[in-house]
């Protein structure tokens, strides 16, 4: 029976991605930063405050990942529930995020999501129609930071549209290459076509 205590679900502290990248340095295995911060860094320069820091890996390189991110405990996330995934346990097909919480500090410092996608491949894992060469999808920072590009990181902030989705969008859509736009178009009139942002591309 597990016996550990209900993690607090708001008790984040999350790591600046530079952290996250020393700590994964020299890991060969896909990585990206994804959400705010991966805009963030296509910006090059914070253009509001983060309280979280997501980042992505492909389901069969989990291990390697949770071996890498020394001083975590690991959670499946998914539907409102967290909990506790034990050591060499592999999370169900049906789980998505992983949470990583400080051991010694119990806070959250970084959410490791999964990816359906390969090694040359990036997959939209909400549809798995929208697919792309991940060379095409994934960029490098001076700094070495591997994150997701703004096309599709906007993919996935469509869904919601909170106030924070709508800034990003806004604060993106001046900068955002013809190329990248007409993408973005074309898939939110397959996923979401009756969403406000095709207008504006």
């Amino acid at each position: 029976m597990n016996s550990r205590a209900e993690p607090d679900h708001d008790a984040w502290d999350a790591w600046h991605p530079l952290e996250l990248g020393n700590r994964l340095a020299g890991v060969s295995k896909p990585w990206c930063i994804v959400g705010g911060w991966a805009l963030d860094l296509w910006h090059g320069h914070q253009t509001r405050d983060h309280d979280d820091l997501e980042f992505t890996i492909l389901r069969d390189d989990l291990n390697v990942f949770r071996q890498v991110l020394h001083g975590m405990d690991f959670y499946t996330a998914g539907s409102g529930i967290v909990e506790f995934l034990p050591p060499d346990t592999e999370p169900p097909s049906a789980i998505w995020q992983i949470w990583c919480q400080d051991e010694a500090e119990k806070s959250w410092r970084v959410d490791m999501m999964i990816e359906p996608g390969t090694l040359q491949t990036w997959v939209y894992k909400r549809d798995p129609r929208i697919s792309r060469p991940r060379a095409d999808m994934v960029r490098m920072t001076l700094d070495g930071l591997s994150y997701l590009g703004p096309a599709g990181v906007l993919l996935f902030k469509a869904k919601h549209q909170r106030p924070k989705d709508e800034i990003d969008f806004r604060n993106a859509l001046p900068k955002l290459a013809a190329p990248e736009r007409a993408w973005l178009r074309a898939c939110l009139e397959m996923v979401h076509p009756e969403h406000d942002w095709i207008k504006m591309l």
